[in-house]
């Protein structure tokens, strides 16, 4: 990293660790953001720009009585360069602030599941299907620690186990807020490993946040072999070493397309909803919506809270969410679904012709 670079990520680092108050504040350090600054770095902005719309990472990260004046600043900024604003992954102070103020469009993405780690102990061991997943992977010789950086850095281990799991997706790479390469961006981060005989089997990133005493459980890591119950006892080894640590704030990330959290928001356009709703029935070869929701709400987090799109005016328009979902794909968001039907067909084909010949052979 350029120095001076390095500089500018350090100020942001600064400000993340200062007043980070969305679960994603501290992703916004992450590789490939733009960081926008406010007058005297008073303000932070994370984003990206895809077709003219500055994608701002949650929020701006700032003194919580200066919010709305960021938020004025840096889309003042956007305006006279000619883009738009849209505010992606916006929770409940930002939907407050600006939808009670002005006439903005909101489209609610999803909900994340949030609970207190000095309560989660008592939540889950009152859970015996949770109960029985952790037996399972102790039973089966899993151990989660705690590793330090210096020792997670370059282990080749922890890497290979990342390529397995990505090789399983049924995307290629995703960026933005879900970039997978955070082995090398374990400054404040912590993490938290699965073994058994000896082999990396999977790995928990937890990023903090910061002025809500928190955690968000940013990346959960584990090889397809990897034995049932592995998620389950990393995230419960996490969250029971945060809890020691003094920790009061813990989500588990955003579930797409989750109905818990309230209903959507009423500026939705048709095409919206029903392309929302495709998505939820049809999405599963892609991305496992409905999977991703159940798997968090199995740990029966307390509660769910919304998680919005907000731009200006009464419509969130299709310019701007193709713009969202060309920030994760680092490129034409139509060919990375394209290459992705294309493996999904190829896998179908293979699989089909697997079936025949061993009807074939009988």
């Amino acid at each position: 990293m350029e120095v001076v670079e390095f500089a500018r990520w350090q100020r942001a680092r600064q400000l993340v660790l200062s007043y980070g108050w969305n679960s994603t504040s501290y992703q916004i350090l992450n590789p490939g953001m733009e960081l926008w600054f406010g007058e005297a770095d008073f303000a932070v902005v994370g984003f990206v720009t895809r077709l003219g719309v500055r994608v701002a990472a949650g929020a701006p990260v700032c003194p919580p009585a200066r919010l709305l004046e960021a938020v004025a600043a840096f889309e003042e900024v956007a305006n006279r360069q000619g883009e738009r604003v849209c505010w992606f992954a916006a929770e409940s102070r930002l939907e407050e602030l600006l939808c009670h103020r002005s006439k903005r469009a909101r489209v609610k993405l999803g909900a994340q599941p949030v609970s207190d780690p000095q309560e989660w102990r008592t939540r889950v061991e009152g859970l015996s299907t949770v109960r029985a997943q952790f037996n399972r992977a102790r039973n089966k010789g899993v151990t989660v620690t705690k590793w330090p950086a210096a020792r997670a850095h370059n282990d080749p281990a922890l890497r290979d186990c990342l390529q397995e799991w990505l090789a399983q997706r049924g995307l290629p790479p995703l960026h933005f807020l879900i970039e997978s390469s955070t082995l090398d961006h374990l400054d404040d981060r912590r993490l938290y490993v699965a073994e058994r005989q000896g082999e990396v089997i999977g790995f928990v990133v937890a990023s903090p946040v910061s002025a809500r005493e928190g955690w968000l459980i940013e990346q959960v890591i584990r090889r397809p072999h990897a034995v049932n119950g592995t998620a389950e006892l990393m995230i419960d080894t996490a969250v029971r070493e945060l809890a020691e640590s003094g920790a009061s704030y813990l989500t588990l990330g955003l579930a797409p397309l989750a109905r818990e959290g309230g209903e959507a928001g009423a500026s939705e356009p048709w095409w919206l909803r029903m392309l929302l709703a495709w998505a939820r029935a049809h999405g599963r070869r892609f991305y496992n919506f409905r999977g991703l929701e159940f798997f968090k709400s199995k740990f029966r987090p307390p509660r769910w809270d919304p998680i919005y799109v907000i731009q200006p005016g009464p419509r969130v328009s299709a310019r701007t969410i193709y713009a969202v979902a060309a920030a994760f794909s680092h490129g034409p968001p139509l060919a990375m679904l394209a290459r992705a039907l294309l493996d999904a067909v190829g896998e179908e084909t293979g699989a089909a012709l697997r079936r025949l010949w061993r009807q074939q052979d009988r």
